[in-house]
């Protein structure tokens, strides 16, 4: 072996931290998803005593600046974490290289699905009452959120999963789950209740997995980023400023049902179609 590639391969394998990340696996996946978990809480309490609701640069609740300030700033600090993870593991043009298992053309289903449902969000807001700057602060919010939790989930969660040898059905259910592990703390920083945290947290289950197809099948991270950051932001609008009157509006109206159905069917043919392609495999 070269000296090049002593620094290379060898100094990675020789860096402990850098070891302890390469072994992979799920509860090193669940350790990562629960530190970032928890100095995201932290992060948000130190915005939120920095720049107070109600105060000159956030404003009131619910403003453009409270938006981006109380739910962006956060995450987007959030994202910046886990580039420095990545730089720290060497994993950061590992996770945005072209993904070596590709998906099949069934796993577009779900991303027509909730594109449907964006566009028509995104059709039916009435955006006079809305106003421009909180509209924008949204989707520039919806950017960070997308970074953030697709980098965290069909990212680390996946390259963990997958450098522990796991299938890609473990791999789909556990990137998924602890996507939707992250939104039940929300039944303790919220106020919406038992009923619909679980109802939140069975859709982002659903959606996880359409979300995961999308890494497949697009072969790259960037595709979940991006598909992610057009949801939470024109469901959001939509939801506070649903344009009155238009038949459009009951397409996002009906998102949660309709994404829990088509995670679940997807979901299905992926562990069919997972134990044909193993079953193939080995008779080969």
């Amino acid at each position: 072996m070269t000296a090049t590639n002593d620094l290379t391969t060898g100094g990675r394998a020789g860096n402990p931290w850098r070891r302890f990340w390469e072994r992979g696996g799920w509860w090193r996946a669940l350790l990562l998803a629960a530190a970032y978990y928890g100095l995201y809480q932290l992060l948000g309490l130190l915005v939120g005593t920095v720049f107070p609701e109600g105060g000159a640069l956030r404003g009131e609740k619910g403003s453009a600046g409270d938006v981006f300030i109380g739910t962006g700033l956060p995450i987007l600090l959030g994202g910046v974490l886990l580039v420095l993870f990545a730089v720290s593991v060497g994993w950061l043009r590992e996770l945005f290289a072209p993904q070596a298992i590709r998906g099949r053309r069934w796993m577009w289903i779900g991303i027509v699905v909730v594109l449907v449902i964006n566009v028509t969000a995104l059709l039916s807001v009435d955006y006079g009452e809305a106003g421009l700057p909180f509209v924008f602060s949204w989707l520039l919010t919806g950017l960070f959120i997308g970074f953030a939790e697709e980098v965290l989930t069909r990212g680390f969660v996946v390259n963990l999963m997958r450098k522990a040898g796991q299938g890609e059905i473990a791999v789909a259910l556990v990137s998924s789950a602890i996507f939707a592990a992250l939104h039940l703390g929300n039944l303790f920083t919220t106020d919406q209740g038992l009923v619909v945290t679980l109802e939140q947290v069975a859709y982002t289950f659903a959606f996880g997995v359409i979300m995961y197809l999308a890494l497949r099948v697009t072969g790259s991270l960037i595709a979940p980023i991006l598909i992610h950051a057009s949801t939470d932001p024109t469901l959001f609008v939509h939801g506070a400023y649903p344009l009155e009157g238009s038949l459009l509006s009951l397409v996002p109206a009906l998102s949660t049902y309709l994404v829990l159905l088509t995670g679940v069917i997807l979901l299905i043919v992926l562990i069919v179609s997972e134990r044909r392609r193993a079953r193939a495999a080995v008779s080969v």
